[in-house]
This record gives structure tokens, sequence and C-alpha cells, in this order.
């Protein structure tokens, strides 16, 4: 019975001992990575990852190692150089982790699991790639003044290597910047200059108030001593006076009374004056320059009464001339134009005769040949009579053939005025009534120039003489 308590009891222990001996618990801040039999894990990582709680182990099948989830810190010590070419040596402190995801477990356990104590080197390397680019696109200005932009670009450029590598950045200061060619204090010289300046200036300030202010004393302290002695002089020049009014009382008050008795006449005499003055105002002036404008007031009043009449007056000649002279135009215009008219009428007719008998003529010399002879038996017999007639009554015969000519003088006359395009008249109806009175006496001047030939008597003086004569004249006026 006691050997069977004894095997169990040592069973016990044995299997408590190959429990602790396979019983593997993740501590907070690190991560079992077991590798082996059965060792895949649900991401398909290829291994198994454990986290905070404990696990089993089978020892000689599987392998299990640690991989620390502590902070980490990656001191920079980097060389750039800026856009500007200026070299600057960048100082600062990465702090990075593995990420808690079993992504990032997994990605640094591939890389670092049995090198951990080299990521603070691999992170260094990575981050001073990025550094060194990013410090080459900005300028030495920007890095100083805005540190800010320059920590945001690098953990921008480096988050993807970063996750590649498992890794996550907590924190990234840049905590230095050297400057071997000086450049950053030759930046900051103009400003401390002004600053000194500006102290120097102040101080100078300070100096000259300071000066002023003991002035201002010092004058205060020579006016109060002025303003005593002029009081103490006050003083006494009063009680001087008080003595001299004394002994002077009799003799003042008479010339105070004098005085009060010049002052009341020169009153009354500006009283009188002013009145005298009124008086003057109200009678003389006044009235005088009433009168005044009185007659002023009337020449006005005719000079523009006078004025308005003759620029009506004016403006009524004006009308008048521009009236008659556009009526005479019309008047000259129809006169014209009527003449015109009854000239080419008159020519188109004698040239229609002119075609008839042609016409006639040529009908005539077709006629048969008896009637040629009786034409010429007749035209002898007319012949003939018309000797006896011009033997007997001379004058009539002339009337009679100027008569058949009437037309081609009355045309002939009238030709020129065909060929006037307008025509004036200063004496209006009267003028064209002597013309057409002119252009009918060529007919009897024509009877006067027939009788001449026929030696029966003298040649008579056409009339017309006298009345071109007078249509000169009214022409003339």
């Amino acid at each position: 019975m006691i050997y069977i308590l004894s095997a169990v009891g040592g069973a016990l222990v044995l299997a408590i001992v190959l429990f602790k001996l396979m019983w593997r618990v993740a501590e907070p801040d690190e991560a079992l990575v077991i590798s082996g039999l059965h060792a895949s894990s649900e991401e398909g990582l290829g291994f198994k990852v454990v986290t905070g709680k404990g696990t089993l182990v089978i020892p000689g099948v599987q392998a299990v190692r640690r991989l620390s989830l502590d902070l980490r810190e990656a001191e920079l010590a980097v060389d750039c150089v800026t856009t500007q070419g200026i070299p600057v040596s960048v100082k600062g402190v990465v702090i990075f982790k593995v990420g808690d995801d079993m992504h990032s477990i997994g990605n640094a356990a591939r890389r670092f699991l049995d090198q951990q104590s080299m990521m603070e080197t691999r992170v260094h390397n990575v981050f001073a790639g990025h550094l060194r680019a990013i410090v080459g696109q900005i300028t030495m200005e920007e890095m100083i003044r805005d540190r800010e932009k320059l920590t945001a670009l690098t953990r921008q450029s480096s988050g993807i290597e970063m996750e590649k590598l498992g890794l996550i950045v907590d924190s990234l200061q840049i905590q230095e910047i050297d400057d071997p060619t000086g450049y950053i204090e030759n930046l900051g010289r103009p400003y401390a200059a002004a600053v000194a300046s500006a102290a120097r200036i102040a101080q100078a300030d300070a100096d000259r108030e300071a000066t002023e202010r003991e002035q201002v004393a010092e004058a205060l302290k020579a006016e109060a001593v002025r303003n005593s002695q002029i009081k103490q002089y006050g003083f006494q020049a009063e009680i001087d006076e008080s003595a001299a009014r004394a002994e002077q009382a009799g003799p003042l008050a008479d010339a105070a009374a004098k005085q009060e008795v010049v002052r009341t006449e020169t009153k009354v005499a500006e009283l009188e004056a002013q009145k005298a003055e009124q008086t003057l105002q109200a009678t003389v002036r006044k009235p005088a320059d009433a009168q005044a404008y009185h007659d002023t007031t009337l020449a006005k009043a005719a000079r523009d009464a006078r004025i308005s009449a003759a620029e009506a007056h004016a403006k009524e000649v004006e009308l008048q001339s521009v009236a008659a002279a556009k009526q005479m135009h019309v008047q000259a215009d129809a006169i014209a134009a009527k003449v015109k008219v009854e000239a080419l009428a008159q020519a188109q007719a004698t040239k229609a005769l002119g075609d008839a008998e042609a016409h006639s003529v040529k009908v005539k010399g077709d006629a048969t040949a008896s009637a040629a002879k009786a034409q010429g038996l007749a035209e002898a017999a007319a012949i003939k009579a018309r000797g006896e007639a011009l033997a007997e009554n001379q004058d009539a015969v002339i009337g009679q053939t100027l008569a058949e000519s009437w037309p081609q003088v009355v045309a002939a006359a009238a030709a020129p005025f065909g060929e006037v395009e307008h025509m004036v008249m200063l004496n209006g109806a009267t003028g064209i009534a002597d013309v057409m009175a002119q252009a009918m006496t060529q007919g009897a001047a024509g009877l006067g120039l027939v009788r001449s030939l026929l030696g029966k008597q003298q040649p008579v003086v056409p009339p017309s003489a006298e009345v071109v004569a007078q249509n000169g004249t009214h022409a003339a006026g």
C-alpha cells in the first residue's frame, strides 16, 4: 500500500515537474514565438505567437523564444546638407517598439528575433537616410523655425519601412542642429544687434529721461525760490503801498472825484453824438438810399424792356426776311420750270410738224405724173395770185407768211430758255411778262425787216428796245 502511494506520489511529482518544464507564460512586455510541430497560427505566419498568457510547449518538437515588446531608444547623429549647400549635423532621438498586433510581431520576429540588440542600429540607419533626404529639400531657416515640419516629414517618409520591420515610432525629437560654418550664428547676429541696439537706445532714453527729470527738479527748486522771493517782495510792496496810500488819501480822493466828473461829462457828450447820428440816419441817409434804389430799379427795368423789344423786332425782321427769300426762291423755281416745260413742248411740236411735212412731201413725190402736172399748174396760178395780192396788199401777205412761220419763230426765240436750269427774276411776275413781250416783239421786228427788203418803207425800230432798257433798269434797282 505504501508502495502504491509512493508510486502515485512520484508520478504526480513527475507530472508537475513535466508540466512546469512544458508550460511557458508570456510577460506583459514580451511575446512568445513558438515554432515546430503544430505551431502554426491562424494569421498564417508559419509560427505561433502568444502574448499576455501561457501555453504548453512540447520539448524536443517545439522551440520557444521571447521577443521583447518594450520601448527602445535610438540616438540620431546625422551629417546632412541643406538645399542651400550648407552642411549641418542633426541630433535627435527615436523612441520605438515592436507593434502590438500579430502582423507587426511576426515581421519583427522574422527580422530581429535573434538580433534584438541590433534594432537601434537598424532604426538609426533608416532614419538617417530619410533625414538626409528631407534636409536636402529644405532651407536652414525652415529647419530652425519649423522643427515640427522636419519631424513630421521624417516620420511620414520612414513609416512604410518601419511597418515592414514590424516597428512603430512612439516619438521622434530633433534635439540639436549643429552648424560648423557659423550660418546659424550669422542669422542670429542681426537680431542680436537689433536687440543690443534697442537695449542701448533704451538705456540712452532712460539716461535722458533721468537727466530731464533732474533738470526739472532743479528748475522746480529755482522756481520755488523765485516764487518765495516774489511773494516776499510783493508783501513788502503792499506794505509800502499801504503806507503811501495812507499818506495820499486826501489828494487821491480829490483826483477820483474829478475823474468821475470827467467820465460823466464824456458819457453825456457820447450820447449826444449818438443822438445826432441817429437823427441824420433817419432824416437824410435812409430817404436818400430809398430814392437811389427806386431810380436804379426803374432805370434797369426800362433798359431791360428796350433790350427785349429790340431783340423781338430783330427776330421778327429776320423771320420775315427768311420767309420772303424762301417765297421768292419757290416762285422763281416754279416760273423757270413752267418756261422750261413750255419750251420743250413747243420744240416737240415743231419737230412733229417737220416730220409730218417730210412725210407729206414724200407722198406727193410718189403721185402720178398727171397729179404733178396739175399741182404745178395750181402752184403757178397760186404764185400769180400771190404776186397780184402782194402788189395790192403787201402787209396781208407778209402777215400770212409770218403767221405760217410763227411757231418756228417762237420756238427759236424760246430755245435759249431751254438751256436755263434756274432763272431768278428780281421784279417777279412783271419781269416774266417783259421777257415774254420781248420774245413776241421778235415777230414785229421780222415784219419790219421784210418790209425793208421789199423797199416799200424803212425798217421799223422794234419797240422792245425801250422795254429791254426798262427791264435793265429794274434789274439794276
